[in-house]
């Protein structure tokens, strides 16, 4: 377990939190490592493919491998085959202390995944709901919300959430997350490659009588990676609106910010909070609904039009003030 740099991965007190992988991989991608529910880049298969490859291909718990050992070795060369680390269950997750932290559980992996098995999600689930562990927040977050109505309900202490990239899989979504108990229930947004129309099945985020609704939380991001990888997908989506754009030392595919408007007011309407990735900050105006007012210009000028305005010293100056637009992060109230 260790420090997150996801910025909506956060611990009760507004810190940064954590991530725990005790499963990794997933089988929803292409052989080239996209993403099947958009064809964009999957940072996770990446980093197994690379920096991780020897640490995951030393891990020989695939699924599967022991009910058909005359298919295993196939899977066995494949570091991003769904893997199950049981004895990060102990190493890491058991000295989580006392002090409550933000977990987000398999941001390696998909751990409602196709081809899991069930038995290591619900040994997973199993340590999020002991009772000494209550005070912690795990994030759950997956591409298969067909799956979760299996483990529901879920630990109080769990939020849990779905991806989803287009129309198709936001109604999806919606439609299972509507079937579940959780205490917090979310839809990432993350990558935004295509214009959720605002009169898609069921578009509604908190229906008619229903105080609860389909969920609490929006986050919405754009897709990162290098530039050839953002190429090669705004060029998959011929007929959309994506723009590339520089982001530090990568680059972005962004959504038209239409999109964003769309969504983020449908979400106001409804009392639903939202979360804006970093990602975005260079395509959405310093203005509501994108941005909130919390502190007031610095040295004379507002920092948010300015590229140096983004270090952590700067930021942490101007929260001392009033009057200072800064990216809308909401998290939901729980």
């Amino acid at each position: 377990m260790g420090k997150t740099q996801i910025e909506w991965v956060k611990n009760p007190d507004g810190s940064q939190g954590y991530t725990h992988n005790p499963m990794s991989g997933c089988k929803n991608h292409t052989p080239e490592g996209l993403c099947l529910d958009g064809l964009f880049p999957c940072y996770a298969w990446k980093l197994a493919h690379t920096r991780l490859k020897q640490r995951y291909l030393a891990n020989t718990n695939t699924a599967y491998m022991s009910k058909f050992p005359d298919i295993g070795y196939s899977k066995l060369i494949n570091p991003f085959y769904p893997r199950f680390w049981e004895e990060r269950l102990s190493e890491g997750i058991f000295n989580l202390g006392i002090k409550p932290k933000g977990i987000f559980v398999c941001d390696m992996g998909d751990l409602f995944g196709i081809g899991v098995p069930e038995d290591w999600t619900k040994k997973i689930l199993a340590v999020c709901r002991m009772s000494c562990y209550q005070q912690h927040r795990f994030y759950l977050l997956t591409k298969q919300p067909q799956n979760l109505i299996k483990f529901s309900p879920f630990p109080e202490n769990c939020w849990v959430g779905v991806t989803a990239t287009k129309t198709i899989q936001y109604t999806e979504a919606a439609y299972w997350l509507k079937e579940i108990e959780a205490k917090v229930k979310f839809i990432s947004f993350e990558p935004l490659l295509e214009r959720i129309a605002p009169k898609a099945w069921p578009w509604q985020l908190f229906p008619e009588g229903n105080p609860k609704g389909i969920c609490d939380w929006l986050i919405i991001g754009a897709c990162t990676g290098s530039l050839p990888e953002m190429v090669r997908l705004v060029d998959s989506y011929p007929c959309e609106t994506l723009s590339i754009m520089r982001y530090g030392n990568k680059y972005t595919a962004q959504p038209p910010i239409q999109w964003l408007r769309e969504i983020v007011e449908a979400a106001d309407k409804a009392g639903v909070k939202v979360f804006l990735k970093d990602n975005l900050r260079g395509l959405s105006p310093k203005e509501p609904p994108f941005y909130t007012k919390c502190c007031a210009e610095v040295n004379g000028k507002d920092p948010c039009y300015e590229e140096p305005c983004l270090s952590e010293h700067l930021v942490d100056e101007c929260s001392k003030a009033p009057n200072f637009w800064m990216l809308r992060q909401e998290m939901p109230e729980c």
